[in-house]
């Protein structure tokens, strides 16, 4: 019942236009973007290209998103030498953006943090601004999977994704 109430909302919200319908669908092309990182130097998405991308939007304010990156930089660090990348996009705006360089800094996070503060790649990839908002992208730039939200144990399955694309036939010298 309550599936079917939340189905019949989400269709309603779509349909008076209250919720926005535009994000990029899987099997896109992802946008190339520059966004500025915590150290202030520009970062370009297309940088990535031939590695598989996990870009993960997130704030420092949301709680679910803290519990999700300890398992990010895990995947980043494990699965880094293999192709991966985790790129973290900071949604905090320009009053809380002083505070992600800190926490990554506290948390000992090695992957790659580009902040957002005008929200402009948020609103573009993710229109309905949940948080945390995680994009899988292989190694051509085509979107893969898209994840919404975190709940306890979605990061195994996202690491499947990526694991898979990993040792998929697209790597160099692959079948």
């Amino acid at each position: 019942m309550r599936r079917a109430l939340y189905a019949l909302l989400l269709t309603l919200g779509v349909a008076a236009g209250l919720m926005p319908t535009d994000a990029l669908a899987v099997g896109e092309q992802l946008p190339d973007f520059t966004l500025r990182d915590i150290d202030n130097k520009e970062v370009s998405v297309k940088d990535f290209r031939g590695k598989v991308v996990l870009l993960n939007f997130w704030a420092t304010w949301c709680q679910p998103c803290m519990v999700e990156m300890t398992h990010l930089q895990k995947m980043h660090a494990d699965l880094g030498p293999k192709g991966f990348t985790v790129l973290s996009i900071s949604a905090d705006d320009a009053r809380s953006a002083s505070m992600v360089k800190p926490v990554i800094k506290r948390n000992g996070y090695t992957f790659p943090v580009l902040l957002d503060k005008e929200t402009k790649v948020v609103s573009q990839l993710n229109p309905s601004k949940t948080l945390p908002y995680t994009v899988i992208v292989d190694r051509e730039g085509r979107i893969v999977a898209t994840h919404m939200g975190y709940n306890p144990g979605d990061e195994v399955g996202m690491r499947r994704e990526v694991e898979a694309l990993l040792s998929g036939p697209d790597l160099p010298g692959g079948e």
